[in-house]
């Protein structure tokens, strides 16, 4: 069953890292020239948090 809350949680954090840097980037007002990079951190900062969490809650060290 874990791995179906991974699965599901890693699209939802695509998804919401996406958001995050198009929000950024209208609200600067043009876009980022490594957007990837950004992308990429915030989606990785996001789910190292997130999967500790899940781990924490299901009791899987």
């Amino acid at each position: 069953m874990e791995i179906i809350y991974f699965t599901a949680v890693a699209v939802l954090l695509y998804l919401g890292a996406d958001r995050a840097v198009d929000l950024i980037e209208r609200r600067r007002g043009e876009r980022f020239e490594n957007r990837s990079i950004i992308f990429f951190v915030i989606l990785v900062v996001s789910a190292f948090i997130v999967f500790r969490l899940i781990r924490l809650l299901t009791g899987t060290p």
